[in-house]
């Protein structure tokens, strides 16, 4: 019997059997291979490492690690297509697993575990190609190579894990737990609530009311603005709080609709035990039996943080119908006189960032109240269509962490996917608004409010909003005019376009409206003049 034993090499040192002889495969036996065999063997095996993960070791090293990892990369593609098969036919499915705090937690996992394992296949990977074997030449650029892949391949997966992980903190932080809620009549109610909550503060006392409609199939959206000195608002049937005004919200001037919160919070938490926001859930309420229509959750945005969410979306774009003053300190509180401005947001088509954005929502100096809400309306709307996919993507660290500290909702998070999908479906569609006052009711009709007037109002508008859904055909609407404190319903025909309107830059006699030209007449105290030129400044349309 002869036996046989390792072949010393030059150095002394005996080499493995496989590579004592030459092999047919190049791939798997690289010993003794041509230089420019090598070079496109260690190219392969990287490019089969990115594209198919496990098939470069089971093609030239541990066949094990390599079924293995072909497995998981098998199981991974199919996931991928249910997936693809999900989001084209059942969106809202998907969207709530992604959303589902325990379902984004197991993405999160199982992204970071995929990651770090397409790491070590690289790394693997690299251990094959033995870089000694190639030319000098060649090996920083198949380093570089491999680098480059890895970066893309494992990087990508880890990188989106971290955000996924960043929007489910988000959510948590935002989002409520509690039960998910039915449309009603066909649509979701969202009450948009917009003020400040300070230090000094106990609850928000909201600047600004808002209900966003939407139909629970077409995503058809109307927006219907409450002005927040509303008197005598009427609380829904199941309120608590109609126990305490059974007439409404009645005890005189003091009781505007935007008080509500406050009062609730600091006297009436008792009447709401396990809510978390007594105020805001109150506020709701009275929405709810002022407009007819069951308002199912609330938004709650802080203003004072709300310029950061704007800020992370890369600003708004929208055409102002006049210029909007960026009020100085107050110097007459029983005339409401302000000092000199601080700045002028021109009239025209303007990109605003987050700090002129809230200026140009909370603005009301030389206008009034209804203008701003006007303006509110619009801010609104232009988040609404201009917040795409492509910029959620790519500014989505921001936006989330900015969400954090902006918004606060009552809606249950396990069913955020679904709204976001209603939310997706709705973009890009005509919005319908009615605000209760001016341009759709007279000035004084908020305090002394007609609330049939204001249910038929808000019936009529959601019932021409379900039409067009159904047929997608022009429904007549009640225009834009005065009605009285007495209800007078003003004749119907078709609303112009909310942009349909050309901005005010010049003055009656052609002259341009300038910043120095407005500063001037405020130094001389005319404000008159002021009040004159920026008159339309309620007029809005996002670009």
């Amino acid at each position: 019997m002869t036996n046989s034993y390792p072949r010393a090499s030059p150095s002394g040192r005996s080499e493995p059997e496989d590579r004592q002889q030459p092999r047919a495969d190049p791939v798997r036996y690289p010993w003794g291979a041509a230089a420019p065999v090598l070079t496109k063997r260690a190219f392969l095996l990287v490019l089969m490492t990115m594209l198919v993960p496990g098939s470069a070791q089971i093609v030239a090293g541990n066949r094990r690690l390599g079924r293995a990892a072909l497995r998981v990369t098998l199981v991974v593609w199919a996931l991928a297509l249910v997936a693809v098969v999900l989001l084209l036919t059942a969106r809202p499915t998907l969207m709530n697993l992604v959303t589902n705090p325990l379902g984004s937690l197991l993405l999160v996992l199982g992204l970071a575990a995929l990651a770090v394992g397409w790491a070590v296949l690289f790394y693997n990977t690299l251990r094959l190609i033995r870089p000694v074997l190639l030319r000098p030449k060649v090996r920083p650029a198949v380093v570089l190579a491999l680098v480059l892949a890895m970066v893309l391949g494992s990087g990508s997966l880890g990188y989106a894990a971290y955000l996924l992980n960043v929007g489910r903190d988000a959510i948590g932080s935002i989002f409520a737990n509690g039960p998910t809620i039915e449309p009603s009549e066909g649509r979701y109610n969202f009450l948009m609530m917009g003020g400040d909550a300070g230090a000094d503060r106990t609850g928000r006392r909201p600047d600004s009311l808002s209900v966003i409609s939407v139909d629970a199939k077409t995503g058809k959206t109307a927006i219907i603005s409450v002005p927040r000195n509303l008197q005598n608002a009427q609380f829904s049937k199941e309120s608590p709080m109609g126990r305490i005004y059974p007439d409404g919200y009645d005890c005189g001037d003091e009781c505007l609709i935007n008080a509500i919160n406050t009062e609730v919070t600091n006297e009436y938490q008792n009447l709401y035990p396990g809510v978390a926001d007594p105020g805001a859930q109150a506020t709701l309420e009275a929405v709810s039996g002022t407009l007819g229509i069951k308002v199912q959750a609330y938004v709650l945005v802080d203003m004072e943080g709300f310029s950061k969410l704007i800020d992370a979306m890369g600003g708004i774009r929208i055409k102002a119908g006049g210029w909007v003053p960026l009020s100085g300190n107050m110097v007459d509180e029983a005339n409401g006189i302000h000092g000199m401005p601080l700045g002028w947001i021109p009239a025209g088509d303007q990109t605003l960032d987050g700090y002129h954005a809230l200026w140009y929502g909370r603005s009301r100096e030389f206008v009034d109240d209804y203008a701003r809400i006007q303006r509110q309306q619009c801010v609104q709307q232009a988040m609404l269509k201009q917040l795409d996919p492509a910029k959620l993507l790519a500014k989505f660290e921001d936006i989330a962490k900015a969400g954090t500290k902006v918004v606060d909702s009552n809606i249950s998070a396990s069913q955020l996917g679904s709204f976001v999908d209603l939310a997706m479906k709705a973009k890009g569609q005509d919005v319908s608004r009615l605000t209760i006052g001016p341009p759709d009711f007279d000035a004084s009709f908020s305090t002394v409010p007609d609330f049939n007037v204001i249910h038929k109002r808000v019936d009529q508008l959601l019932a021409a909003k379900s039409s067009a859904a159904a047929d997608d055909s022009m429904v007549p609407q009640a225009a834009p005019g005065p009605l009285s404190a007495a209800g007078a319903a003003p004749a119907k025909q078709v609303a112009p376009p909310p942009s349909d309107f050309t901005p005010v830059t010049t003055t009656p006699d052609g002259k341009p409206i300038t910043e120095k030209m407005l500063n001037d007449f405020k130094r001389q105290g005319d404000e008159q003049s002021i009040r004159d030129l920026v008159a339309t400044n309620g007029q809005c349309a996002p670009l």
